[in-house]
């Protein structure tokens, strides 16, 4: 025990160094790491090109297939057609043209006929050559020239009109430079059924022949454009996260060693992506788990390794949570149902405290469901990682009553309907087909993940507390059970000591509770504060009932020594019973190195030698708590006033407040953290807790 002891004040000198607290959280990121790391790493697959795949390989990430997403681009390029522009404007353009000759044609006619000499038509020939382009000479024949020109008006006009209606219906129609021929031919076709004679009738068949030119021309600016557009409709194609790349036994092609490169698995070479990943997710949880406990030990104001009893709690529930994981292969069903981490939370929530319940949940249900993820399908199990987060959280609900230890497994077999709940309702939204066998398998993994935190809680709790120096609330409550044998002793051998350790109790906890000292601890520790006076039970007046005081047969020296062994003796007596530090320190300090001005003044009165006020003081050590303080004054207050007779509000209050004074003074709060203001709070406690224990009463009749 002693050992026990001396580990456990070494672990709270150096949990109170910066370095170290630091050095405590990365011990806690490490161990995170090293548990989570190979559950992250991904497959190393030994693939070549054109080899045979041993395994189906899913993807472990989704992401853009950017080679076959260009690859549907262009076939979607390629199924473009050309685009075309239609010329409407040539059509006109090409009438005006025969209007045009037809009107050169008229011309050249009506000036030979108004000549005073008659003109040969062989010149109106060649004055019908001067004035048409040279293109046109070549499509219609000197014939054709010659017919138009011998043609009478009505014949001349109706070759005109069969001619413009011939080239307005052949342009009318989109004609691509390819199909200018056939073009030609409609219009050959339409003509040869005009009503001219046969020479005109070919005059104009070449006249319209060469009026029918190409209207619709390639573009390869729409055509662009329209391929563009096709392009930007195709949507990426992704390779999804599990997706099935390649099946066992099949051949690893071009195209399917790309998506396995593309995913990280082509290559050997251990990718860092996820590494960093949960670094950066380990850091965001520390980082919670710092300012909770910045806050929590702010207000706390104890020397206890509360970060050391975290990181071995969330240690051990992740290390079980590991060891249940490395037997997912042998897929029994639910395993990962099994794990205990109720354990974790309870023990956090009966050492630390219940504000550190919610992220310690948060991070053994992100450490589950990497631990128990889906292999190479995904990074998280959704599911384990639902179901872990509310069987952690469920313990802070359940373990309520922390004053005696059945509550513990109480509190397992809760959990243990709870989990039950959860899974059922996890099997029921995967809406998959289950046989009873499994489902009955599920279940009672959950249930038996309950019942063994809960096991796992009782025999563990008490190693904690000894190995850490932390007493858990559980444990306060048992040792203030009156059925508790130290103080069944007190009772049994000094019933007046035990009545004023009940009262010192009763006012020490408010005026704890009232400043935000631990109540429970001072409640306890004033139980255990004069244990050390059953070992000469009736030296103390309260134990005497009325019987001669055996000091005034004693010399002030003898009595001095009696009246100070109580510490020593019940601090003796404690620790043989291997009572906490907590309660050891209040039964050592409560008296500090006050003066026993009693015998004090009555040895200075006999006055046989001289006398210092160091002989009659008590050897300390001081307060060194706020609760050891507490307990302190609340001793000294209760006796005071159970001396006085029917003592008013005014004389409670002198009295606690000259008290309160006279230890100031003295020095006996110079090791203690309390404050002037929390002292004021605490004289007012006293106060009031007093005057309700001693207001006064209606006297009865006889």
């Amino acid at each position: 025990m002693l050992k026990t002891n001396k580990v456990s004040r070494f672990v709270r000198r150096l949990s109170h160094i910066n370095f170290i607290t630091m050095s405590l959280y990365t011990v806690l990121g490490l161990i995170l790491f090293a548990a989570l790391a190979s559950h992250v790493k991904p497959d190393e697959l030994d693939v070549k090109l054109l080899s045979i795949a041993k395994k189906t390989i899913h993807s472990p990430i989704t992401i853009e297939d950017k080679a076959t997403t260009e690859k549907k681009k262009r076939e979607a390029a390629q199924k473009v057609e050309d685009q075309y522009i239609y010329r409407t404007e040539y059509k006109q353009n090409r009438i005006d043209i025969v209007n045009s000759v037809f009107d050169i044609v008229k011309e050249v006619g009506d000036d030979s006929k108004g000549s005073a000499t008659t003109v040969p038509v062989s010149e109106q020939v060649d004055m019908l050559k001067k004035k048409l382009p040279s293109d046109i000479i070549k499509s219609v024949t000197e014939q054709g020239l010659l017919a138009m020109l011998s043609a009478t008006p009505e014949q001349l006009a109706a070759a005109r009109e069969f001619s413009v209606t011939a080239v307005n219906n052949v342009m009318s129609r989109q004609i691509k430079i390819n199909e200018v021929s056939e073009a030609r031919t409609r219009l050959s076709n339409e003509l040869r059924y005009a009503s001219v004679t046969g020479a005109l009738k070919d005059a104009i068949i070449s006249l319209g022949q060469y009026a029918v030119i190409p209207n619709y021309f390639y573009d390869p600016i729409a055509t662009k454009e329209r391929k563009q557009l096709e392009m930007s409709t195709v949507d990426p194609v992704y390779i999804l996260q599990g997706q099935v790349i390649v099946k066992e036994g099949d051949t690893i092609k071009r195209e399917v060693y790309e998506q396995l490169k593309l995913v990280g698995l082509a290559d050997n070479q251990t990718a860092l992506q996820p590494f960093l990943g949960l670094i950066m997710l380990i850091s965001l949880l520390l980082f919670f788990v710092h300012k909770q406990f910045t806050r929590f030990l702010n207000h706390k104001h104890e020397d206890k390794p509360y970060l050391v009893a975290y990181i071995i709690i969330v240690a051990m529930t992740v290390f079980l949570m590991k060891i249940i994981s490395l037997f997912q292969q042998v897929e029994y069903a639910g395993l990962s149902y099994m794990v205990p981490v109720a354990m974790g939370t309870m023990l956090i929530k009966l050492m630390i405290g219940e504000r550190f319940v919610f992220v310690t949940s948060m991070i053994l249900s992100i450490s589950g469901s990497i631990m128990f993820n889906e292999g190479v399908t995904s990074a998280f199990n959704y599911s384990v990682g639902t179901y872990i987060l509310l069987s952690a959280l469920s313990a802070n609900i359940f373990l309520k009553e922390k004053n005696r230890r059945s509550m513990i497994l109480q509190a397992g077999i809760f959990i243990s309907f709870f989990n039950v709940l959860v899974v059922s309702a996890l099997l029921l939204l995967r809406n998959g087909q289950f046989s009873w066998f499994e489902v009955g398998l599920h279940l009672m993994m959950a249930a038996a993940s309950g019942l063994l935190s809960s096991v796992l809680v009782m025999g563990l709790l008490p190693y904690l507390e000894s190995g850490l120096g932390i007493v858990s609330t559980m444990k306060l409550m048992e040792l203030g059970s009156p059925n508790h044998k130290l103080l069944r002793k007190i009772l049994l051998e000094t019933p007046g000591t035990y009545h004023h350790s009940i009262m010192v109790a009763n006012l020490s906890e408010a005026a704890c509770e009232a400043i935000g000292a631990n109540g429970l601890v001072a409640r306890v520790g004033a139980y255990y504060h004069d244990i050390g006076k059953t070992v000469r039970p009736h030296f103390f007046i309260e134990n005497q009932m009325g019987a001669a005081n055996p000091h005034d047969e004693l010399s002030p020296e003898v009595s001095r020594d009696i009246i100070i062994s109580h510490v020593t003796e019940g601090v003796k007596l404690l620790r043989e019973h291997k009572i906490p530090k907590e309660i050891v320190d209040i039964a050592a300090e409560h008296h500090g190195t006050t003066l026993l001005k009693y015998f004090y003044h009555k040895a200075v009165q006999i006055g046989d030698k001289e006398y210092k006020e160091e002989m009659f003081r008590y050897p300390g050590p001081k307060a060194r708590s706020k609760e050891s303080a507490i307990v302190g004054i609340a001793d000294s207050v209760e006796a005071a006033v159970r001396s006085l007779n029917a003592p008013t509000p005014e004389q409670i209050e002198n009295l606690v407040k000259g008290i309160v004074s006279d230890r100031l003074r003295d020095g006996q709060f110079s090791q203690c953290n309390l404050t002037f203001q929390e002292l004021e709070i605490v004289t007012k406690t006293l106060c009031e807790t007093l005057n309700g224990i001693f207001h006064s009463r209606i006297t009865y009749p006889d």
